[in-house]
């Protein structure tokens, strides 16, 4: 059962798919650039969702539901938005055997639809503020696939908002940066820095965006989420109107902000090893796998499978869910088994033999560390709960300490094109250029500016200009 994973250190993008397909998380499409994520990449989907719609729920929003097509004249309505996604956009020009007067996109994102119905439902103050979320799938025709990281058809969420003012616009930008910050740092362990994006590389239409960008263990950078203030342009462009308390009309201000299924691909090449995948506990689908182990058929049958039974059970009654499986895959070898179950990632492996039956204990294996404990059954609950707190602490710790080991400051640009040949990594530096000087930097480095840390408000000499720059992390990038 042991599959062939290549060394990260030989070939990491290799790594990524074996790990993918180790797990059996994913497998590629029929159509070109397209996925289909098998049962452990999406329970893992879920997972991340549950977590995260929580918190949006927490914080007043409420899901609704888009269509997946949308008429192409609304994409040309907001200039920067059309020329940003043009060449990403698919479009349906026939539909029952005939051409269509006007032709379909296939929704690459859904600003200009929704913006379309808030038109139709926003006319007073009195309905404001609107904070809605939709779960679904968008499609970008991408060019160079790769599972989870950049597919033309994947999973996400998009949460749309209007408001009244400007300032409560850009307090809920930020207020939904924070959540994802929270989310991705405290349930999915993945460290990121939350910061603005240069001009050059806001979301086309979009006043301000603010991002959350994580290290993944090559040390290239990864846009994990984005939260968007749109300004008044696509109330603008989609006549978003409300009648003031003084009975005047204003446009709304509104934002949108976005996670999708690219956080899987974040989870596996953040934490993962070139054993297969590991999952921080509070993410994992499974938390615990038991694995009864005898050469005795009958004792296996009546004694262990039963009494691992009943204690997957308890452990699920006490973590509030059905995390905890029991291995009946008795026609495999015992250490296929415990691969089998290391290789999708599951936090914890609890292997009960006759031994330990007699023993009265359970032996516990932790997938970070791989580190052996042998706890008493009867006191199995609050050894497993601090396991599992202890792997999801030391998975997150783990991964921020990688990221501060491989973050450098550079103060001119030579110094900074060195570091990112030679350590490569994230490359702090005050940076105040132009979008064509941002061309430049990618052009010549293969690099570009992540964001501008908003725990960071020192400013200094551009390594580019001259003039006054603002701190930005600069890293090459999937």
């Amino acid at each position: 059962m042991a599959r062939n994973i290549t060394s990260r250190n030989v070939n990491y993008s290799q790594w990524y798919l074996d790990v993918i397909k180790a797990a059996e998380m994913a497998d590629y499409a029929p159509v070109r650039g397209c996925m289909v994520i098998r049962p452990t990449g999406y329970a893992v989907w879920e997972s991340i969702q549950r977590h995260f719609d929580d918190a949006f729920k927490k914080t007043g929003h409420v899901n609704a539901y888009f269509p997946l097509l949308i008429p192409y004249s609304f994409l040309n309505k907001e200039a920067e938005h059309v020329e940003g996604f043009a060449p990403e956009v698919a479009t349906v020009t026939h539909a029952g055997g005939e051409e269509l007067e006007e032709p379909y996109a296939v929704r690459p994102t859904s600003e200009t639809v929704i913006g379309h119905m808030y038109s139709k439902w926003i006319h007073s103050w009195r309905d404001l503020p609107v904070l809605m979320n939709q779960w679904c799938n968008v499609m970008r025709w991408e060019k160079r696939p790769r599972l989870f990281l950049r597919t033309s058809e994947f999973l996400w969420q998009e949460g749309h908002t209007a408001h009244a003012t400007a300032e409560e616009a850009v307090e809920e930008t930020l207020k939904m940066l924070e959540v994802y910050r929270k989310v991705m740092e405290e349930e999915i362990a993945l460290p990121v820095i939350p910061g603005e994006k240069t001009a050059g590389e806001r979301f086309p239409g979009a006043a301000q965006t603010y991002t959350c960008e994580a290290m993944m263990s090559d040390t290239k950078a990864l846009q994990a989420g984005t939260s968007h203030f749109l300004g008044q342009n696509f109330a603008k462009a989609f006549e978003i109107q409300f009648q003031n308390k003084a009975g005047e009309l204003e446009y709304c201000w509104t934002t949108s902000w976005g996670i999708s299924t690219r956080l899987i691909g974040a989870l596996i090449m953040t934490h993962s090893d070139d054993d297969g995948l590991v999952l921080p506990p509070r993410i994992a689908p499974v938390k615990a796998a038991i694995v009864p182990i005898s050469t005795d058929e009958n004792v296996l049958d009546n004694v262990l499978l039963p009494r691992a039974r009943e204690l997957a059970g308890q452990l699920n009654e006490a973590l509030g869910g059905l995390y905890t499986t029991v291995d009946t895959q008795f026609h495999l070898k015992p250490g296929d088994r415990f691969f089998y179950h290391l290789q999708r990632g599951v936090p914890l492996r609890l292997e009960l033999g006759e031994k330990d039956m007699a023993a009265g204990t359970v032996r516990c294996v932790r997938r970070d560390t791989g580190e052996k404990t042998d706890a008493a059954a009867d006191a199995l609950i609050p050894t497993v709960k601090d396991l599992l707190e202890k792997m999801q602490d030391n998975i997150y710790s783990r991964a921020k300490a990688f990221r501060e080991e491989h973050t450098t400051s550079a103060d001119s640009y030579d110094e900074m094109k060195a570091i990112l040949e030679e350590k490569g990594g994230f490359v702090k530096a005050y940076f105040g250029g132009s979008a064509e000087d941002e061309v430049r930097i990618r052009e010549e480095t293969g690099a570009t500016p992540r964001c501008i840390p908003l725990s960071d408000s020192s400013t200094g000499k551009c390594i580019i200009t001259g003039k006054e720059g603002r701190r930005t992390i600069f890293a090459k990038a999937y």
